[in-house]
């Protein structure tokens, strides 16, 4: 039996997982993402930990396939991080300076691709192949598959959805310069905008009306107990999310669209609404693509980085009795 690491690589946490080659997780913890200095002690950090993990393990590194990592930006086939901005890093390749670090084989792929993996692995896409993964947080990101694999892309920016242009007559700039982004719309800020706006366009009797703190959850709560402002606010959140995904399906064609992050806890609700608008947009030939909700939560990453690893560095079968 041999054994590795999914490192799932974000912000403020760095998750580290351990599992063996079946894809069982034995265990896992976290660490601070330190991104002081140009995030120069990240990756110093996991080879520690990871370190001193295999020391209290007593595992010989013969029996480590090596890291999967996931990193919150760009990166290529070979393992080139093109500049992820929260961390401080610019362009380097993560595959040689972490194995330099750890003596380990390493293999990274951008987070929300990695954690696409982790969904159609063990996940909400559990044996799809053909999936894409929208995960709807703060912000928009996303993870498609194709075959079975990660569309990266030449410049590793494969799979960013959330910047697909939904409205091109904004006026707002989305986090990413553009205008019109998904993002803007689908994502928990979005819902939260979309209802600001039509608070301000309507004198209707509302109970998120002068809620200064308003959140994502207030406006789902609000639309379950009937409130006719928060279900006009949703209805026009749906028909963007139906457009955004009939849009990328369109493209990729998946058996099935995986949906992640904090506005996916809003449930069936956001499932019925979404896939009535996406039923509007889609191509007729791909109107039974099948919606579920994420199952591994924040595991996710944790679980594609090493099914990443897993894929690129395959291990001996396990012999049967």
């Amino acid at each position: 039996m041999k054994y590795g690491y999914g490192v799932d690589l974000g912000g403020t946490t760095v998750k580290i997982a351990f599992f063996d080659q079946a894809g069982t997780m034995l265990d896992k913890w976290e660490i601070p993402t330190v991104t002081a200095d140009g995030g120069g002690r990240i990756l110093p950090d996991i080879a520690g930990s990871i370190a001193e993990d295999l020391r209290k393990r007593g595992l010989p590194r013969q029996q480590v396939l090596g890291i999967g990592i996931g990193v919150p930006g760009p990166v290529s086939e070979d393992g080139i991080v093109n500049k992820c901005v929260n961390l401080g890093w610019g362009v380097f390749n993560i595959h040689r300076t972490l194995s330099e670090l750890t003596g380990l084989p390493v293999k990274a792929g951008n987070d929300a691709n990695v954690a696409a993996l982790g969904e159609a692995w063990k996940g909400g896409g559990e044996g799809c192949a053909d999936m894409v993964l929208a995960t709807l947080g703060t912000g928009v990101g996303g993870g498609i598959l194709v075959g079975g694999k990660p569309v990266s892309g030449v410049h590793g920016a494969g799979g960013e959805i959330g910047h697909l242009t939904l409205n091109r007559y904004e006026q707002e700039p989305c986090g990413c310069g553009k205008y019109g982004c998904a993002e803007q719309y689908c994502s928990a800020t979005g819902v939260v905008r979309v209802t600001r706006r039509h608070l301000a366009l309507s004198d209707r009797e509302s109970v998120l009306r002068g809620m200064e703190n308003m959140t994502c959850k207030d406006v789902f709560d609000a639309g379950r107990a009937g409130d006719a402002l928060a279900l006009e606010a949703l209805e026009q959140v749906y028909d963007y999310m139906g457009q955004f995904l009939a849009n990328v399906c369109c493209v990729t064609d998946p058996e099935i669209v995986v949906l992640g992050g904090g506005v996916s806890r809003a449930g069936q609700m956001l499932i019925d609404g979404a896939k009535r608008y996406f039923d509007k947009y889609i191509f007729h030939a791909s109107r039974d693509i099948r919606f579920s909700l994420a199952a591994l939560g924040n595991d996710a990453g944790a679980y594609g980085a090493f099914k990443l690893l897993l894929d690129t560095y395959p291990p001996e079968p396990i012999p049967t009795p």
